[in-house]
This record gives C-alpha cells, sequence and structure tokens, in this order.
C-alpha cells in the first residue's frame, strides 16, 4: 500500500508543496492529493486588480497537475481528525472522507473581522476571488464621484488603494489608517508613499480606527462619519477555526503551532505551510502572514517530509523575512528591505524599477505554480522501510 500524502489548499504553499512533492518522491510508494474548493489557482497577490476591472487569466488546477501523478479533489475541507488521520470533505460529489498518512495543511487564511459591526453585512474584501468578484461588480456600477474607502493601512490596503485610485480616477478613494501612513517604512521610503498618494488623489484618514461600517459609510472611534459608498476592509486576515476544532495545538491566533521543520507539535503526521502556520523565524517572532513566509514554510515542510519517508536527515531552510514589496499602482511601486528585528532598513528601491522587480516576481510565482514539477530529476527517491511520522510501506 502507498503512503498517503494529503495536501489541503492549493494557494501559493500548497501548490508549490505538492509539484515539489511529486518531483521528488517515487510515485510506486507515494499517492499525492490536493483539496481545493475551487477548480483554478488563484494569484492572491492580485485580487484587487481583478476587483478593479483588469481581465486576469487564471490556471485550471486540472492543467496545473496533469501528468504529475497528483489527484485534485475539488472540494471544501470541513473537519480535520487528526486521531484517525482523516479529512472530511463536501463538495459536487457530495460529502466524503480522505485518509491520510501524512497531513500538509495548507489552507490559508481570509478576512479578519475583528467583531467590527457591519463589516461582515456590507463591507468587501480581496482576500479571495469569490470575494474580488463581488467587490469588481459593486465598483463597475459606481458613477463618477463615487466614494470608495478602504480600511487598513497594511501592504493590501495600499496596493488596493492605488490600483484603484490608478484605474478609476473618476472614484474618490480614501484610505483609513488606524496609525500613520507607512509609518513601518524608512523616511525615504514613507515619503515616496505620500507622494504616490498625493500624485494618485487618495485621501489618507490617519490615527482613525473605524469602529462601524454602515452601507454608505464607517464611523470611527472618534465619531467622525467618513462617506463610502464601497467600503473594503483590509485590518488583517484570520485563519479558518477548522485547525482548532480538530485537536491540532493551535496559537490565540488559530494557526497550527509547528516546530522548525513545520511539524505540528501535537501530531507528527501533520505539517503546515502558509497563513495557517504558527512558525517561528530566524529573528525569535512569528512569520507574518504573506506570500514569502509561504514559500519559506512550504520549502521547509516538503524538505522535511521528504527527509523523513527517505530516511534523510532533515534539512533546514531560511525563515528570514527579507523586506515588503508593495504595488503603487501598475507603474510605482516599494520594495522595503529590513533587518533582522523586521525594522525598516534605510535603502529602498522606488519607482518603476521597483515595479518590474514586483512584476517579475508575480510573474515568476504564477510560472512555478503552471510548472509544478519543473526539472523533474529522472530518479525519484523511493521511502525508507520504516521514515519517522510512520505510515509509509517498505520500499523495494
Amino acid at each position: 500500500m502507498k503512503h498517503r500524502i494529503v495536501v489541503l489548499g492549493a494557494g501559493y504553499a500548497g501548490a508549490f508543496a505538492a509539484g515539489n512533492l511529486a518531483r521528488r518522491l517515487s510515485p510506486s510508494d507515494i499517492e499525492i492529493t490536493v483539496v481545493n474548493a475551487v477548480p483554478d489557482f488563484v494569484e492572491r497577490m492580485r485580487l484587487h486588480q481583478l476587483a478593479i476591472g483588469q481581465d486576469l487569466a487564471f490556471r485550471k488546477l486540472g492543467d496545473v497537475f496533469a501528468g504529475t501523478g497528483v489527484r485534485l479533489r475539488l472540494a471544501h475541507v470541513t473537519s480535520v481528525d487528526p486521531e484517525r488521520r482523516t479529512v472530511a470533505v463536501t463538495g459536487e460529489d457530495g460529502d466524503g472522507e480522505l485518509a491520510y498518512d501524512t497531513l500538509l495543511y495548507a489552507l490559508g487564511s481570509s478576512v479578519a473581522h475583528h467583531g467590527v459591526p457591519g463589516v461582515a453585512e456590507y463591507a468587501f474584501d480581496v482576500t479571495g476571488r469569490s470575494s474580488a468578484l463581488r467587490l469588481r461588480e459593486r465598483l463597475s456600477g459606481l458613477s463618477e464621484g463615487g466614494t470608495v474607502l478602504i480600511v487598513g493601512e497594511g501592504l493590501t490596503g495600499i496596493e488596493t488603494a492605488t490600483e484603484f485610485a490608478e484605474s478609476r480616477p473618476d472614484l474618490s478613494v480614501a484610505l483609513a489608517a488606524r496609525g500613520e501612513l507607512g509609518a513601518r517604512l524608512s523616511p525615504k521610503a514613507r515619503r515616496h508613499l505620500r507622494h504616490a498618494f498625493d500624485r494618485l488623489g487618495i485621501t489618507v484618514h490617519e490615527h482613525t480606527c473605524i469602529e462601524a461600517v454602515e452601507p454608505t459609510r464607517a464611523i470611527a472611534a472618534d465619531g467622525t462619519s467618513i462617506p463610502a459608498d464601497v467600503t473594503v476592509w483590509s485590518a488583517g486576515f484570520a485563519v479558518h477555526p477548522i485547525a482548532a476544532a480538530s485537536g491540532l495545538e493551535v496559537a490565540e491566533t488559530g494557526q497550527i503551532v509547528v516546530d522548525r521543520t513545520m511539524r505540528s507539535v501535537s501530531h507528527p503526521d501533520v505539517y503546515a505551510a502558509g497563513d495557517c502556520a504558527y512558525a517561528i523565524g530566524e529573528n525569535g517572532r512569528p512569520l507574518p502572514m504573506s506570500c514569502a513566509s509561504a514559500g519559506f514554510t512550504n520549502m521547509q515542510a516538503t524538505a522535511a517530509i521528504i527527509a523523513r519517508l527517505t530516511g534523510s536527515e532533515v534539512p533546514t531552510t531560511g525563515l528570514k523575512y527579507h523586506g515588503n514589496h508593495i504595488s503603487l499602482g501598475r507603474r510605482d511601486a516599494i520594495f522595503q528591505m529590513v533587518d533582522r528585528d523586521v525594522r525598516s532598513k534605510s535603502w529602498y528601491l522606488g519607482g518603476k524599477a521597483a515595479a518590474q522587480l514586483k512584476s517579475g516576481v508575480l510573474k515568476g510565482a504564477g510560472w512555478g505554480i503552471a510548472h509544478p514539477t519543473f526539472g523533474m530529476p529522472k530518479r525519484k527517491r523511493r521511502l525508507a522501510a520504516a521514515p519517522d511520522g510512520a505510515g509509509a510501506r517498505a520500499a523495494a
């Protein structure tokens, strides 16, 4: 019987991991199943572009994994039972259950409402394709002078505000920041950011905490009413409660607590990667939810899985956060390097060169997803007779 690897989620972390596992392990010994709710690979870093009306090409996961040996199950994950080593799913084919020997949990995150009244009912977000398309439809119906408020001064909020203002100069775009705009950037990068906002005509409400969202406005903590035909909520991310409900050890955030190799500290047959992993970086702090972290954690998780299944020494990959890359529309961007303590360095790259670099990063990530087993070795690694973690079968 083959060793069953189940990967939950086919985002940046899950899709890369599945391809890497298929690339390096012998199909004679393993079977890999990827569970994903939608049939396409969703480039989350481009969803603000989709929302404002740009046409994006989505890759079919069936095409991505064709010929790789990876099985695709289109379904929603409803629960995980780490004691029985099973995953419950529901989809077009009805309810089902998948058994696993090794589980890679990479279900990502969604928008965090923080319990703010009206967010769930009236606000929009760009954390998923369906929500981005819902926002796209609403924005397409706004006439000249319509007001759009972006709540949140993080990377998603900044990119959304600048993309919207550049693509729809007929709209009045504003951003509500809890603190100072670009506070985590270096002084020069912060000035660059402010100049971009001024150039695009974006109104900034600094030191403004939104405490309620209504159909045509948002209410700040001091009682100020900010007009908003559309409110876009980008004030952080939250993970699905499935992990916590399963009995896996999780942090206060609901993320799965993992060791240095991305292995669950409570259940050794479970690994986590991406936003749902509570992983400590080389600076001793939890890695932020980001595409970069998805890359670090999925590489470490797959390396650990492969090593343990093949009886090899587990390598460690770098978990150092290097910086933030922020798009400011299609022709401008900021790349801000950070130090070990995630404090901005004085040097930054801005303007067209930074925009071209960001475009290259996005294209590279997309190409990697489209070619999950690129460079596939002619000889794949066989499983050891009794790898750490149990469940594998003897190799011939």
